[in-house]
């Protein structure tokens, strides 16, 4: 009878190793695609027959890409990066203190507050686009970065998950800041701030991903190459009359790197700020 529960143990422990295998190379596969593309030739991505790898890895195409004249790579990924920290960092700072003023200051309205913030998320972002975009235009910011970041610096998410966080931060320290004579500001600065990293962490990622991908915004919004994205760039590969499948292979791969790389850093803190923002409650 042991013996035969041990082998049933290890059967499944077999069995999740060899679905989790398969889920991960699911996984990768686009990414192999784009290295395996981006390094190739043309004549090697059109060929019928498939090699794993190319032969001679051209890593010339990564050159030809920021060499291109007619799409300013470096410059729309350094347009994205602008946005995207902008973007993370007035959303935090605003969300947070809107969810912190709607978890602790009292208020008789912070519930009716409350649901009128959650009701935006009810707006389909097809009915506000146009209003948005003729308020942008009258302000005269269209092709500039100021248009492309303050109508997305509020986030109705945002604000809603910092408030659940918040409704659960510990009373004690915010007690004995008070004690110390600190106000609301600075208790929120000195006290609920450097004791919340896991949600700012995990909301940070979310919306530096979001801003990051954004396209139709910045596609109406940036109608001078000087405002280009890196995901307005990559689409001029699409519409071109003319193709560069590796230049677009490279370019997709350059523009995903950053994202990786914020994700794999800060992806503990995903998972511990979403546990403890409470929005299953």
């Amino acid at each position: 009878m042991h013996d035969s529960h041990d082998a049933l143990a290890h059967a499944g422990r077999a069995l999740r190793l060899a679905l989790l295998t398969a889920l991960a190379a699911l996984f990768l596969l686009p990414f192999y695609l784009l290295v395996r593309n981006g390094l190739a030739s043309e004549a090697e991505i059109t060929a019928p027959g498939w090699t794993l790898f190319p032969l001679d890895p051209r890593w010339s195409n990564v050159r030809e890409l920021f060499a291109d004249p007619d799409v300013p790579m470096a410059h729309a990924l350094l347009n994205s990066a602008l946005i995207a920290v902008a973007t993370t960092v007035g959303t935090l700072l605003l969300a947070s203190l809107a969810g912190y003023g709607l978890a602790r200051i009292p208020y008789r309205h912070a519930n009716a507050v409350l649901y009128a913030i959650l009701g935006t998320l009810m707006v389909p972002a097809a009915v506000t686009f146009v209003p948005s975009f003729v308020l942008v235009s009258s302000l005269g910011w269209v092709s500039s970065l100021r248009g492309l970041i303050v109508p997305t610096l509020f986030s109705a998410f945002a604000c809603f998950v910092f408030r659940q966080y918040f409704l659960g931060f510990p009373r004690e320290l915010e007690d004995a800041a008070q004690v110390d004579g600190l106000g609301h500001w600075r208790t929120y600065w000195r006290v609920v701030v450097p004791n919340s990293r896991p949600v700012f962490a995990a909301v940070g990622t979310i919306v530096f991903i979001g801003a990051w991908n954004s396209f139709l915004w910045p596609l109406v919004i940036g109608q001078g190459r000087s405002s280009w994205t890196v995901q307005v760039a990559l689409s001029t590969f699409t519409t071109a009359q003319t193709v560069t499948v590796h230049e677009l292979f490279v370019a997709a791969a350059v523009s995903i790197l950053p994202l990786l790389l914020v994700f794999l850093f800060l992806q503990r803190y995903i998972v511990a700020g979403v546990e403890r923002s409470g929005i299953d409650d």
